[in-house]
């Protein structure tokens, strides 16, 4: 009987953890916002969406793949479009070829495309029916 809340709170602590490192990684994303979309970029200073995402979880501790596609493949916890919490990472399109960290509110940080800045923008119905898949980060 003394196992249970162990192990509750050592989930708890996990949790509390891993929303601890997105709200650094979503904060980190946010500082980012104006500087230019450069295909292949990674920072400082100029990004594409999964070189945006990818540093602003490896502030927040954890390391990602370079790529929308490995990303999406190397984290184990996935989720919903309803079901995204702050810090999660959204991916779009057939191919997964585009990848935006979500902020919370129906929001999202990312670097949209050449010619265009880092952005937040609101997740519209374009990004609803375009959305393939999400993760969850740093758990």
């Amino acid at each position: 009987m003394a196992t249970a809340p162990v192990a509750a709170t050592t989930s708890t602590s996990k949790a509390a953890k891993q929303k601890k490192k997105a709200t650094y990684a979503v904060n980190y994303a946010a500082k980012q916002i104006g500087d230019p979309y450069r295909y292949g970029g990674s920072g400082p200073g100029s990004w594409d969406c999964s070189g945006l995402v990818g540093a602003s979880w490896r502030k927040a501790g954890v390391k990602l793949p370079r790529t929308s596609q490995q990303m999406y493949r190397s984290v184990k916890k996935k989720v919903s479009w309803k079901g995204a919490v702050k810090g999660d990472l959204l991916f779009f399109y057939s191919g997964r070829t585009h990848v935006g960290i979500y902020a919370g509110h129906g929001y999202m940080i990312h670097a949209p495309s050449s010619g265009k800045r880092v952005k937040k923008i609101k997740l519209t119905s374009y990004y609803k029916r375009n959305f393939n898949g999400g993760v969850r980060p740093g758990l």
